[in-house]
């Protein structure tokens, strides 16, 4: 095969193929990065659908059960649902992804339970075989209506139970329809893949809207490094001059201050929240993205379509977002993929020292902070698995930037 012909079928699979197609075969190629972009998709769809997909559904994953309290991964426990005595407001889908659906029913965790007339008697769960059992007793009807709290109507005649409902109606049926009905909808076996943190609430859903909220800090926090780092890069490398040395001055001061000092400083001044963190991590990350965006303009700014598109007249914001922008976006992307790794790390010390997202609202760094105490006893794994959740997370995004990195660094020798 001749020279010509091999520099033709090159130039044909340049010309049939995008470089963005091109880079994302290179990093399909890259098994860490590829593996690690699958574990980051997956935490995404995780934190989207949130309550939809959690064990415990109630906001904020926090239906505690103090009796359940540290219990092993694996644990599994009977427990009867007793209607709670109040009008519980309905949610639709949306609602209960974003926000969870309160409970309709309190949970309590029995040992065994029996039938006695229109009553069911349960023995309440304890942690320890020497402790005194506690037994508790429910009207049938209680349990399965919500009701009001005046005992004095329920009547049982001939084996039927009148009562009057939450509308004042009067309302009737029989005892063993009604224990019937609990046996099937209220007697439930209840399992905690992960076990219970020491409020007794599920391990596993405290974990999986904790993911809500490390990519949520991430996302936002890098999309307003990204504004304010390219538009103040862009202003210093594009205009030079007066302009750049104030822009060089700013960066270099901003960039002098500890990082995480800054962040408590500015987590102070806005109040602790959920939506502070974002603002907070974000006004400290983009030093970064406007050096980098600062260096590469200045390198494009005298290349000939720059040039070019001066002398056809186009304005400076023009050349800047239509013209210059693109080249570095690959550089731009790369820095924000580590930028995130950075912004789940600092929101997840925030929340340990207590200046982060504020209970009840589950946060991977609150879960250590609430737990640490345990890593030298038997339940290590309280702090341990929130802790391997970050690591996990944190090295994925590093992963995918380094592929990324190596995938946006097209060289036409490998085409």
């Amino acid at each position: 095969m001749n020279f010509t012909k091999v520099f033709f079928i090159k130039s044909k699979y340049v010309s049939s193929s995008s470089l963005s197609a091109l880079a994302w075969k290179k990093f399909r190629k890259d098994k860490p990065g590829f593996v690690s972009l699958i574990f980051i998709c997956i935490a995404a769809i995780t934190a989207m659908l949130g309550y939809l997909i959690t064990p415990d559904p109630t906001p904020f994953a926090n239906d505690q059960c103090i009796e359940l309290g540290t219990q092993k991964p694996g644990f599994t426990i009977t427990m009867l649902l007793v209607k709670k005595n109040q009008e519980v407001s309905r949610s639709n889908l949306i609602r209960t992804m974003i926000w969870g659906k309160p409970g309709d029913y309190k949970a309590i965790p029995v040992n065994q339970y029996h039938f006695d007339g229109p009553y069911i008697v349960v023995e309440g769960y304890t942690n320890h075989s020497n402790s005194p059992k506690v037994t508790s007793s429910f009207n049938l009807v209680d349990v399965v209506y919500s009701l009001s709290n005046d005992t004095n109507q329920r009547k049982v005649i001939n084996g039927i139970l009148l009562f009057i409902d939450h509308k004042g109606q009067l309302q009737y049926e029989s005892i063993p329809a009604l224990r019937q009905r609990i046996l099937k909808n209220n007697i439930i076996k209840r399992t905690y893949l992960l076990g219970t943190d020491r409020f007794g609430r599920d391990l596993l859903s405290q974990l999986m809207i904790g993911t809500r909220v490390s990519l949520s800090v991430g996302l936002i926090s890098v999309f307003i490094s990204l504004l304010i780092g390219i538009f103040i890069g862009a202003l210093g490398g594009f205009f030079r001059g007066w302009i750049d040395t104030i822009v060089v001055w700013f960066i270099n001061v901003v960039w002098s201050i500890p990082t995480l000092l800054l962040v408590i400083a500015i987590t102070f001044a806005l109040g602790k929240g959920f939506w502070q963190v974002f603002v907070a991590v974000g006004l400290t990350m983009w030093v970064e993205v406007a050096r980098v965006v600062r260096g590469q303009i200045l390198i494009i700014r005298e290349k000939e379509f720059v040039e070019a598109g001066r002398a056809l007249g186009y304005s400076n914001i023009r050349i800047i977002f239509n013209h210059i922008l693109p080249n570095i976006m690959g550089i731009v992307i790369v820095i924000s993929a580590a930028n995130f790794a950075s912004a789940i790390l600092m929101e997840a010390g925030l929340s340990f020292l207590g200046i982060g997202v504020q209970p009840p609202m589950p946060s991977w760094g609150s879960m250590i902070k609430e737990n640490y105490g345990y890593i030298i006893l038997d339940s290590a794994y309280l702090a341990i698995l929130p802790g391997i959740a970050i690591m996990l997370l944190v090295l994925a995004f590093m992963l995918m930037g380094n592929a990324l990195r190596d995938a946006l660094d097209v060289k036409t020798s490998e085409f």
